[in-house]
């Protein structure tokens, strides 16, 4: 949970050649080279059909959208170059002659989830999020910026990779083998107590944007999915998170915090994070703080759930232990008014579907449309995208899913698509 390990990419790395080497380590140059043209004989026609589909109508299933709950029957959908042209009952939406066209018939149309935290190490991840329902995530940190190049593909060929809000690299007190991500990082191997100096923290932060980041990723508390750490162990202070989160801030970036105590998740807030990661153990002085400050949670409830069913015994009884202790926050933060967002915080090559997820919000207690809301409207305003992604309207992503049944009456159809269609490519 978390990052797994990986291997690091090849010793010799230059600025300009950091995209081609992130591509490589995370699988994806074999990817490319399988899907698109080769790029000496690509014309400009060719490269913009890598990024966007032609026109592709989806044709006659239930439609839900979920920023109004209104729901529309027979409803078409048609998406040229990659964005919703029109929306809506099929008397009042124009089809284009000569389009490609998807039979929704029997089923309902949701646009794309969004899966708020989830770690993608590879090209076959990516793929594998994408057909799961991720149309759109946002990374929860990488060890040697896969991300930033899982990004860049999704960009070139987006039917093999989610939208993508990469944060680079975990700050953490000891970043292990990542100090090799960049050399820039290679000096704080040498100090002594890790990265805890407001020098140090800088220096990853300022790395992470260098290479691109669009998030910052970093924590409060030790891991729970580690057997000899203390989740409610604090190792950083409020004072060093809000060295991070002034770092990021001077970058024009968000802060997302891994976080399990009450009192490690009330000092991230008042740091001034984007958004409080699994805080299994957050209390109510905490959550009203988050509704004030507009802190988003993250919870990762199928992370937690995961653990209950691990073969060590003490991963297990600590899954146990957390789920309704973190299922009760979630419903405490939605009563609240606290924003909710839903993240798998899915690694080490395990994708889960982001609509198992939105279940596990339905358990805890939100409405069938709430939970929704966590993986589509909720999340794209987290990431900021809420006026390209989680609806179905003029303007937005051409990312659509189908289901097989009604999700308001049943989430769980969310789990397993039916069809997914990304940015106007039918998969």
């Amino acid at each position: 949970m978390c990052v797994e390990n990986t291997p690091p990419p090849p010793s010799r790395l230059t600025r300009r050649g950091i995209l081609a080497g992130a591509a490589a380590l995370a699988g994806t140059t074999a990817a490319l080279s399988a899907s698109l043209p080769p790029a000496a004989a690509a014309t400009d026609a060719d490269r913009a059909a890598r990024r966007t589909g032609g026109t592709l109508v989806v044709d006659g299933g239930t439609l839900l959208d979920p920023a109004t709950g209104e729901v529309t029957e027979d409803a078409v959908v048609v998406i040229v170059g990659g964005v919703v042209r029109a929306a809506g009952a099929r008397g009042r939406t124009r089809v284009p002659e000569g389009a490609e066209v998807v039979d929704a018939h029997g089923k309902w149309i949701l646009p794309g989830l969004v899966e708020a935290h989830i770690h993608l190490n590879t090209a076959a991840e990516a793929r594998d999020a994408v057909l799961k329902g991720a149309t759109t995530a946002r990374s929860g940190s990488t060890n040697f910026y896969q991300d930033i190049a899982v990004r860049e593909l999704a960009r070139q060929a987006p039917h093999l990779a989610p939208r993508l809000r990469a944060a680079g690299i975990f700050v953490t007190p000891d970043l292990g083998d990542t100090v090799l991500a960049d050399p820039d990082l290679t000096p704080l191997a040498g100090l002594r107590d890790g990265v805890r100096s407001p020098e140090a923290l800088r220096r990853v932060v300022e790395v992470n944007l260098a290479r691109g980041a669009d998030v910052i990723k970093t924590r409060v508390n030790e891991r729970a999915g580690l057997p000899e750490q203390d989740p409610l162990a604090q190792v950083y202070d409020r004072e060093q998170l809000s060295a991070v989160v002034a770092a990021a801030k001077r970058g024009g970036k968000g802060v997302l915090c891994h976080s399990y105590s009450e009192k490690g998740c009330h000092d991230a807030v008042l740091a001034g994070v984007r958004s409080l990661e699994h805080g299994a153990f957050v209390g109510e002085r905490t959550l009203r703080e988050m509704r004030r400050r507009g802190t988003y949670f993250t919870p990762t409830l199928t992370a937690i759930a995961g653990l209950a069913e691990s073969s060590d015994p003490v991963l297990a009884e600590r899954g146990r232990t957390y789920l309704p202790v973190l299922e009760r926050a979630v419903l405490a933060a939605h009563e609240l008014g606290v924003p909710l967002a839903a993240g798998t915080d899915s690694s080490g090559g395990e994708v889960d579907p982001i609509g198992r997820e939105v279940e596990l919000m339905r358990k805890a207690g939100l409405p069938a449309l709430d939970a929704i809301r966590t993986a589509t409207t909720g999340a794209a305003r987290l990431l900021g995208l809420e006026d390209r992604v989680g609806r179905l309207a003029r303007g937005f992503a051409g990312d659509v899913l189908l289901v097989d049944g009604d999700p308001l009456a049943d989430v769980t159809v969310l789990k397993k698509p039916a069809r997914v269609v990304r940015s106007g490519f039918a998969l």
